[in-house]
């Protein structure tokens, strides 16, 4: 016996139309947010015929849930530097730092407490943001630390500067940090 969805077959021009609009994205950002080139959006927008594939689910759970849009989407930085915390290709934690003003500010974007920079820690202190960069790269008491430094380029151990050139990359593992300023 074969299962039935509720999912249509096709969309339309006018529903993806209809869909953008809701979101109140314009084609380039529509494109951006579902991950494909903003022509391939304005020749849907246009075509006669019936559109197919992945398109017409997303478009399904847009329509019922346009807000579902505010959860996929980074909000601008609260301090001036930003970490984006990443296991293998998913965003775990966006990290905002004041490091001025010794602040932290975090948004995590999984439930999974495995894969949160902070674990279950929904407000970690600065301290927590120093002690989280130095388990991102090798430790103080490494042997012959200087010819590690120096083959990094950097003068002394800071752990922000190791992670800004290994990516806060660890051999035992798949995450990794994105670093702006």
């Amino acid at each position: 016996m074969t299962k039935e969805y509720i999912i249509p077959k096709y969309t339309t021009a006018e529903e993806i139309k209809y869909v953008r609009n809701l979101l109140k994205m314009t084609q380039k950002e529509f494109a951006e947010f579902i991950g494909i080139s903003k022509p391939t959006v304005e020749r849907w927008e246009t075509q006669d015929a019936h559109i197919t594939g992945p398109i017409v689910f997303l478009l399904e759970i847009l329509r019922r849930d346009p807000q579902i849009k505010d959860d996929y989407t980074i909000p601008p930085r609260k301090y001036p530097i930003r970490l984006k915390y990443y296991y293998k290709n998913m965003l775990c934690t966006v990290i905002d730092v004041d490091e001025t003003n010794r602040r932290v500010a975090i948004l995590n974007y999984t439930d999974n407490l495995i894969y949160r920079a902070f674990g279950k820690q929904e407000k970690p202190t600065f301290n927590d943001y120093e002690d989280f960069l130095e388990s991102r790269c090798f430790p103080k008491s490494r042997d012959k630390m200087k010819l590690v430094l120096r083959q990094y380029n950097l003068p002394f151990y800071d752990p922000f500067l190791i992670i800004e050139k290994t990516k806060g990359r660890m051999e035992e593992d798949e995450f990794h940090i994105e670093i702006e300023r």
